[in-house]
C-alpha cells in the first residue's frame, strides 16, 4: 500500500509542525540538566495528563490492540480494562507521594537517584542496579516503537522493512536528540489529542454505515468469554495494569508536575482520555473485521493504517496516519529521555565525572540517545518480532522489578536498601526466566508480570526483615518528614 502524494504531503506537514514545536522548546531545555530531564518541574495538569497517556500507550494503542481485536475478537479487551484500573491506581496511590518524596530526597531527577537517597545507600548499589535495569528493559521497549515505525514507513513508501526501519529511526532519533522534557511533553500533548480524534473517527465511519453490521462477524468475535479463553488468559490480560507502578517514563511525569494540587485534575483528564482511546482502539479492530471480512489483511496490526487510507480523502488520511507515528514518537522520545538521564546522572556523573558542567552533561545525554537507539534498532530486527510481544517483555520487566520497589518505598517505613535490591533483582530475573519457559505451557502461560511482581514483593519484605533498620537510622526520620508533608 503506497500512499497518494496528498497523503504523504499532509503527513509530512504534520511532522514538520511537531519538529518545530520541539525545536522551539529545546532552547529552554538546554539551560540545565534539570530542565532537560524534568522540565524544571513546571508541567501543568492538562499537559501532564495527555503526555502521560501519549507516552504510555504508544503504537500499541493504534496498531497492536486493534490488530489483536481484529484477529481474535472482543475478549482481548480485558487488556484495556486492566490498563484503565492500573492507571487509576497509579495516579491515586503513586503520583502525589512520588512528587513530594522525590523533591524532598535532594530534588532527585531520576528514579535511581531517588532510590539512592530514599535508602541512604552511600555505596551506590541500588542506583547502579536500577539504572542498569532501566537501560536493559527500555532497550526492549524502544525496539517495539522502532519496529512500529518500520511497519508504518514500509506500508507508506512500499520499501523493505530494513530501509523503513532506518528511515523511521532517523526521524525519531533526530527529533528526540534536539528536544528536552518540555519539547517532549508539549508534542505529546498535541499527539495525544490527535490519537484520540483518530481512534474515535475511524470506527465511527464504519458503524454509521448501514452496509456494515456486527451480525456480519463470526459470533465468536463478540463473545467476552469464548470457550478457548481460559481463566489464566483473562488474568494475564487484566494483569497488565500492574505494570503501571514501575514504568519510569510515566513516573517521571508525576515527578515533573507543577504541584501536588494539580494532580486530581490531571488524573481525571488522563482517565477519561484513556477510557475513550481504548474504547476507540477496540472499535477500530471490530470495524476492520467488518470492512475486510472478504479479504483478510496479511498483517492484522496494520488494520488502522488500511482503514484510514480506504475511508478518507488523501489529505485526511495523511493526518490520521500521522497519529500512528505520533504515538510511536511520543513513547520513544520519553523513553529515550529516561535512558539518557540514567546514563548521564546515574552513571556518568555519579561514577565518572562528578564535577561535570551542565553543557557537558547535556552533550553526554545526546550521545546516550544515539547509543540506546542503536541497541534498540539491533533488537528490533529480529525476524519473529511483533509489537505486542516486544511491549509485553518490557512492560512486565518494569512492572515486576520497579513496581514493587516504588510501592514499598512510598508506603512502608521499614523498607530497607537490601530489601529493595532483592525486590528489583528477583523481579527482573523471574520475568526473564518465565519468558524463556513459556514454551513448556501450563502454569508458564501466566503473564510473567504476575509471578515477577509477587516474587519481588515477597523478597523485599523478607530481606527487609532479615536486615532491619536501626531506630536511629536517618532513613526513618526522612520517611517521617515525608509523611508529615503528605
Amino acid at each position: 500500500m503506497t500512499l497518494a502524494a496528498p497523503t504523504l504531503a499532509s503527513f509530512s506537514l504534520y511532522m514538520l509542525c511537531l519538529i518545530g514545536i520541539g525545536l522551539w522548546h529545546s532552547r529552554q531545555s538546554n539551560q540545565s540538566v534539570e530542565d532537560y530531564i524534568l522540565g524544571g518541574r513546571k508541567m501543568g495538569p492538562t499537559v501532564t495528563a495527555l503526555s502521560v497517556n501519549a507516552s504510555d500507550m504508544s503504537s500499541w494503542l493504534l496498531l497492536a490492540l486493534p490488530g489483536t481485536i481484529y484477529l481474535n475478537g472482543i475478549h482481548q479487551a480485558f487488556i484495556g480494562i486492566g490498563l484503565i484500573v492500573g492507571a487509576w491506581l497509579n495516579w491515586t496511590l503513586i503520583a502525589k507521594r512520588l512528587r513530594i518524596y522525590t523533591q524532598l530526597a535532594h530534588n532527585s531527577l531520576t528514579l535511581p537517584e531517588f532510590f539512592e537517597h530514599r535508602f541512604g545507600d552511600q555505596k551506590g548499589r541500588i542506583r547502579f542496579i536500577s539504572a542498569l535495569t532501566i537501560l536493559v528493559f527500555f532497550t526492549l521497549y524502544i525496539s517495539s516503537g522502532l519496529y512500529s515505525g518500520a511497519i508504518l514507513f514500509q506500508h507508506m513508501l512500499g520499501i523493505s522493512k530494513m530501509h523503513a526501519l532506518m528511515i523511521g529511526s532517523f526521524i525519531i532519533i533526530f527529533y528526540t536528540f534536539v528536544g528536552g522534557f518540555l519539547a517532549v511533553s508539549w508534542t505529546d500533548f498535541f499527539q495525544g489529542c490527535l490519537m484520540l480524534c483518530a481512534l474515535l473517527l475511524v470506527p465511527t465511519i464504519i458503524f454509521i454505515d448501514p452496509a456494515y453490521t456486527l451480525e456480519q462477524l463470526n459470533p465468536k468475535m463478540l463473545e467476552a468469554f469464548p470457550q478457548e479463553v481460559t481463566f489464566i488468559g483473562i488474568t494475564a490480560s487484566l494483569a497488565w495494569g500492574l505494570g503501571y507502578f514501575g514504568q519510569p517514563h510515566i513516573l517521571s511525569r508525576f515527578m515533573a508536575i507543577e504541584s501536588v494540587e494539580a494532580i486530581p485534575l490531571s488524573r481525571r483528564i488522563a482517565i477519561v482520555w484513556q477510557v475513550f482511546a481504548l474504547g476507540g482502539a477496540i472499535a477500530v479492530g471490530l470495524a476492520g473485521a467488518m470492512f475486510y471480512r472478504g479479504a483478510p489483511l496479511h498483517n492484522p496490526e496494520t488494520v488502522f493504517l488500511y482503514l484510514s487510507n480506504a475511508l478518507f480523502s488523501p489529505w485526511i488520511a495523511g493526518l490520521l496516519i500521522a497519529a500512528i507515528l505520533s504515538a510511536i514518537m511520543s513513547t520513544i522520545d520519553s523513553q529515550l529521555l529516561v535512558c539518557t538521564s540514567v546514563l548521564t546522572e546515574d552513571m556518568y556523573k555519579k561514577w565518572l565525572r562528578p564535577q561535570a558542567s551542565q553543557s557537558e552533561l547535556i552533550m553526554i545525554s545526546r550521545l546516550g540517545i544515539v547509543l540506546v537507539s542503536f541497541c534498540a534498532i539491533l533488537h528490533s530486527t529480529r525476524a519473529d518480532a511483533s509489537i505486542l510481544s516486544l511491549v509485553e517483555q518490557a512492560w512486565a520487566g518494569f512492572g515486576a522489578s520497579f513496581g514493587s520497589v516504588i510501592l514499598l518505598s512510598l508506603f512502608w517505613r521499614a523498607y530497607t536498601c537490601e530489601g529493595a535490591i532483592a525486590s528489583m533483582v528477583s523481579g527482573a530475573v523471574t520475568v526473564i526466566v518465565w519468558q524463556n519457559m513459556k514454551h513448556l505451557g501450563g502454569i508458564f502461560q501466566i503473564y510473567e508480570i504476575i509471578p515477577g511482581f509477587i516474587v519481588a514483593f515477597v523478597m523485599g519484605a523478607i530481606v527487609s526483615k532479615i536486615y532491619p533498620l536501626q531506630s536511629t537510622d536517618p532513613i526513618l526520620q526522612d520517611f517521617d518528614a515525608f509523611k508529615n508533608q503528605l
